[in-house]
């Protein structure tokens, strides 16, 4: 039996990578938020190292402070994956699209038609927004969280009813008989709930694939229903092992309980790496990183102190020295932040205040700063251990990030058969190992 192997997605931020200041570094596009260039040229690397897909998370608003940073995400989504997926051939094309601010025949077919283009390697990942920025830029309140899933609920059934309203033989093309295609298999879907309805159909033929994968992102028991009884995918942001293992059973046993293969649902942990050739050369990325903001170093300092139970302060001590022996002597982990153990090895270890925070104990998803072999030390604990059934990875600088990755972390990760040499076949179903599907499932 073939060894089970890791699925990786690259994560595309904004064309910069995973930190704002990543415009400021040294061969950076400052521009790279309008040059779609650089989205294609990112995704053919990540196919280069065989990436199973490129993922492009998306919030319909800014709520970030564009004076020292850049814009969380792409300009459009859809359209910065149109424009990848006229210059790749495998690698899959997966975007986030509110179920909250969007009607469903429009993501219906949007993803459809983008499915058809790229000959079958389309997923969308379908998350309920819950920024009241997002709700603002519609001219609406934001829904409670209840309703949003609620909506959630709707809007998929209704896209998938949707994606199947042509059915797989429908389209005749008899040009001697003068029949493009047969109407009878081409009916209205007549859906209506207490948010969305649509009439259909939906005008477009199935892909190789039949129609897009489904992913979700969303936690807690919505969540777990949501992804349970729909998402083939999920993008998850565990900070330890045993929350990434615990969510990712939850995932699968809400599968299994709606009648569904726990297999055919996959876990993507979020993943952040900085790449040197040594330790050393990895921390110095992220600390020239900082530098670009030393603004925001106090209330780092100051988040730091909550995670390991001390009044830290830039004004109370030296962040460039390790904590004195009697301050640590006081320091426990926070059991509120998961990745406040994480925090307190770092610290017991003797590395500065500085450098603890080079290492990414306060960001988003877990960080590993250091060489290849380390990343995929990284990679290879959490996969063999249950904790995920694949990585959503963010590079610190796409630049260079991307290609680093893909030219010193993935053959290692071959070489010890945790990731595949050659892509399993041409559409994202076959590269995640799900099952086709066509129009709506009744579970």
């Amino acid at each position: 039996m073939k060894r089970k192997e890791m699925q990786l997605a690259l994560q595309m931020v904004s064309g910069y990578g995973a930190e704002f200041s990543a415009w400021r570094m040294p061969g950076t596009d400052p521009a790279a938020y309008t040059n779609t260039d650089s989205y294609v040229e990112r995704a053919k690397i990540a196919e280069k190292g065989k990436f199973q897909m490129i993922f492009i998370a998306d919030t319909p608003a800014l709520y970030n402070d564009l004076g020292p940073q850049t814009p969380m995400f792409p300009m459009d989504p859809m359209l910065a994956l149109m424009a990848v997926a006229r210059e790749t051939e495998h690698i899959g094309l997966v975007a986030t699209l509110s179920t909250t601010f969007n009607y469903p025949y429009n993501i219906a077919r949007q993803f459809k038609a983008l499915d058809v283009i790229s000959h079958g390697r389309v997923g969308w990942n379908a998350v309920t927004s819950s920024h009241p920025l997002a709700a603002a830029n519609f001219g609406a309140q934001l829904a409670s969280r209840k309703e949003r899933y609620e909506m959630a609920h709707e809007s998929i059934q209704i896209v998938q009813a949707l994606w199947g309203s042509w059915k797989p033989d429908a389209w005749t093309l008899d040009v001697d008989a003068g029949k493009f295609a047969d109407m009878d298999k081409i009916q209205p879907i007549n859906l209506k709930g207490q948010y969305y309805a649509s009439r259909g159909p939906l005008p477009i033929p199935p892909s190789e694939q039949g129609q897009p994968v489904i992913f979700q992102a969303g936690g807690g028991d919505e969540g777990l229903e949501l992804a349970g009884r729909y998402a083939s995918g999920v993008y998850a942001n565990p900070y330890d092992i045993e929350s990434a293992r615990e969510h990712r059973q939850a995932l699968r046993q809400s599968a299994a309980r709606l009648g569904r293969n726990p297999d055919d649902i996959k876990m993507y942990a979020g993943f952040m790496f900085s790449i040197g050739a040594t330790e050393e050369e990895g921390l110095e990325r992220r600390r020239q990183l900082m530098s670009f903001n030393p603004e925001e170093i106090p209330s780092r300092v100051s988040y730091l102190g909550t995670m390991v139970g001390l009044p830290l302060s830039v004004n109370t001590v030296d962040i460039d020295q390790p904590l004195e022996a009697e301050m640590l002597k006081k320091t426990y982990a926070n059991p509120m932040d998961p990745r406040s153990a994480r925090a307190l090895q770092l610290l017991k270890q003797g590395l500065s205040i500085r450098d603890v925070l080079a290492h990414g104990v306060i960001n988003y998803h877990p960080v590993v700063a250091g060489t290849p072999v380390q990343v995929a030390d990284f990679l290879e604990e959490w996969f063999l251990a249950g904790a995920c059934d694949g990585f959503s990875v963010v590079p610190d600088i796409a630049y260079d990030g991307v290609a680093d990755f893909v030219n010193l972390v993935v053959p290692i990760l071959q070489e010890r058969g945790l990731f595949h040499k050659e892509y399993e076949g041409n559409t994202l179903r076959e590269n995640m190992g799900v099952p086709y599907q066509y129009g709506r499932l009744e579970n």
